[in-house]
């Protein structure tokens, strides 16, 4: 599955258009996590701990997303997207989406 940020690819047409597909997760902080993370406040530096958690999170919506543009049969995924919002004090979205498409290969 080719996936991209751009509205097109450099050596494949867009043949067919099938539509959008996203895929999202849900994560809460853990409280040890978040005393480690306010530990490390106190003297600066990457919070690893919520780095790991996110990038965790954007596997996972990553991931999904492909899964239901697989099930369209598509190629690729143009204006490959993300966003995060609040969902409760502690806990956030975290969404991956685009549109599915049908891909070819350029002709030279």
């Amino acid at each position: 599955m080719l996936l991209t940020t751009q509205d097109e690819f450099a050596d494949y047409q867009i043949v067919q258009t099938l539509g959008p597909v996203k895929g999202n997760t849900i994560r809460a902080r853990h409280i040890g996590k978040d005393i480690l993370a306010s530990l490390r406040n106190l003297v600066g530096g990457e919070v690893h701990e919520y780095t790991k958690m996110l990038a965790e999170s954007r596997e996972q919506a990553l991931d999904r997303m492909v899964s239901q543009a697989r099930i369209l049969n598509a190629d690729g995924i143009v204006c490959l997207r993300f966003t995060t919002a609040s969902v409760m004090q502690g806990a956030a979205e975290l969404l991956a989406y685009g549109t599915a498409v049908k891909l070819q290969p350029k002709k030279p």
